[in-house]
């Protein structure tokens, strides 16, 4: 499978906190990375009409030292994604054919790419924390608090003390009860819900451990949990981009669950074969 530029793994997970000025930058080269390489930053910054300091501070805040490195880091990999993200847009009169490539197409990009950027020592820092904690409660709203349930439902196999909220006021009730013996996982794709940040404050007020998943490395949440774990989200006026990035975090959660199921394997084995021989009585 292609591998995607650092570059472009670098916007996607910080599209959600650029400015206006930024995104027009970030869409440039987003859709069209050949053209970049063979641009110099004054001719980047005229057909953008912005400063050429304009351009190399976007590069610096997307950790690079300059656009000379930019252009090398794009350069260096020659399976380049060239795609032209604006191709990716549903339109109205997109065949059912097209739309189906789309979304899916959408699906394994998201997922190849967080593949590619996630931080393992993230995801062993947070199954410590969920091995080291008397009870683990996983809060998402709206599209996130599915995931909640997934992973509640998914650890629960496993014989783990654990419990999942999607309503804000019981999440409130909730969250006042922990305290340090416990753990958190907090779900948002734009890591910028109010609910959620004062899910965490909560929280911290207690003691509790904190770990959260979303879809953008420089969201509030991301800065503000014990442990980010980020996806790469492709924020970029996609109709179906927040659909694709809740596949990535329901692959997060797989992830978490496979780790802390290994890592306490005979208490896993036990804990799943009580639960298959309960649900066997649900079957003919």
């Amino acid at each position: 499978m292609e591998s995607t530029p650092r570059v472009i793994l670098e916007i996607k997970s910080m599209y959600m906190s650029f400015n206006k000025t930024e995104k027009k930058i970030a869409d440039y080269i987003l859709n069209d990375p050949q053209k970049v390489i063979y641009s110099t930053i004054s001719q980047v910054a005229a057909e953008l009409d912005v400063a050429d300091s304009t351009i190399f501070r976007f590069c610096k805040k997307i950790n690079f030292k300059g656009f000379y490195d930019l252009k090398i880091s794009l350069a260096a990999d020659s399976t380049a994604d060239t795609h032209n993200y604006s191709a990716a847009q549903i339109t109205d009169s997109d065949s059912e054919q097209a739309i189906i490539n789309k979304v899916f197409n959408s699906n394994i990009s998201v997922l190849n790419d967080t593949m590619n950027m996630i931080d393992p020592m993230c995801i062993k820092k947070a199954v410590d924390y969920i091995l080291d904690s008397d009870q683990i409660v996983f809060y998402g709203n709206g599209g996130s608090g599915i995931v909640a349930m997934d992973a509640n439902h998914k650890f629960l196999r496993i014989g783990l003390k654990v419990s999942s909220y999607t309503d804000y006021h019981m999440q409130l009730m909730s969250v006042s009860q922990l305290t340090e013996k416990d753990a958190i996982v907090v779900i948002s794709h734009s890591g910028s819900n109010l609910d959620i940040l004062n899910l965490l404050d909560i929280a911290k007020e207690n003691g509790t451990k904190t770990i959260g998943i979303t879809s953008f490395s420089k969201s509030p949440v991301s800065q503000k949990v014990d442990v980010p774990i980020n996806v790469i989200s492709h924020e970029t006026e996609q109709q179906f981009e927040a659909f694709a990035s809740r596949i990535a975090h329901l692959a997060v959660i797989d992830v978490l669950y496979n780790c802390t199921a290994i890592r306490r394997k005979e208490l896993s084995t036990v804990a799943v074969k009580k639960m298959r021989e309960a649900i066997s009585y649900t079957r003919i």
